[in-house]
């Protein structure tokens, strides 16, 4: 994708890596359109930030992605990337008697429909725009899983595996599909400690480096790697699937 004078809308641009993204996209001369649930905190990031707008969402309903499309088509015809974002995360104890699949569930609609649908309202304005591109932000969890997050693991393995479709879909289109799939992150993706975890990379560092490869081209195979998703990546290729699984879900 270029980096410079593009016009981009972020699901999920309010925090964590989908504000870092705006904030660095904006930063290198695009227009770029976030999307969020608070208006509130839509104004406050866009504040005295020429060329930054915010744009209300809840991917949930059908509803408002409408009135969202309506906008961007009105008000901002020259959109050429969109970078799918928004996702959730919740743990769940499938041993519990209380267990039911109503997290589960929240999650398959925000993590999975959520990106289905922005793409389905979005992918029309893309095409035949100079630089089309959709980024969808997956998780390297999608190639060896956390088992007390089991359904939000396995929305980014459907999001990994339903990206190299709508890749080779779009292979002569041509809009450019690229996947990010972020190691631990702090974000508070997990809760407020997840945003002060020592082990996590800071989001800064990894938008910096996703940047870098975006810059630099390289994302073979459309798969956009900073250096601690590779590991984890390729665990079950080099043979490591089974010490890495432990070592994530000890005994």
């Amino acid at each position: 994708m270029k980096m410079t004078g593009n016009t981009i809308l972020i699901t999920g641009g309010t925090s964590g890596i989908g504000r870092a993204l705006a904030e660095a996209f904006h930063a290198r001369g695009n227009r770029v359109i976030i999307t969020g649930r608070r208006q509130s905190l839509l104004d406050e990031i866009t504040a005295g930030r020429p060329e930054l707008h915010g744009i209300q969402l809840d991917l949930a309903d059908p509803a408002s992605l409408a009135r969202v499309t309506a906008n961007v088509r009105l008000h901002f015809p020259e959109l050429n990337v969109v970078v799918a974002n928004a996702g959730i995360s919740r743990a769940e104890d499938m041993t519990s008697d209380s267990w039911d699949a109503s997290d589960a569930e929240a999650i398959v609609e925000t993590n999975i429909l959520g990106v289905l649908r922005a793409t389905a309202a979005l992918l029309p304005m893309l095409k035949g725009r100079p630089g089309a591109t959709i980024i969808a932000t997956s998780s390297n969890l999608a190639f060896v899983p956390r088992a007390d997050f089991p359904a939000y693991c396995a929305s980014k393995a459907f999001l990994h595996s339903w990206l190299q479709s709508l890749r080779h879909q779009l292979r002569n289109v041509p809009v450019e599909v690229l996947e990010l799939a972020p190691p631990y992150v702090q974000t508070q993706l997990t809760g407020a400690q997840q945003a002060i975890d020592p082990r996590a990379m800071a989001v800064d560092a990894y938008v910096s480096e996703v940047m870098q490869l975006l810059e630099l081209g390289e994302h073979p195979g459309g798969e956009v790697l900073v250096e601690r998703d590779r590991a984890r990546r390729w665990a079950e290729r080099d043979g490591n699937y089974e010490t890495t699984f432990a070592a994530m879900n000890p005994a």
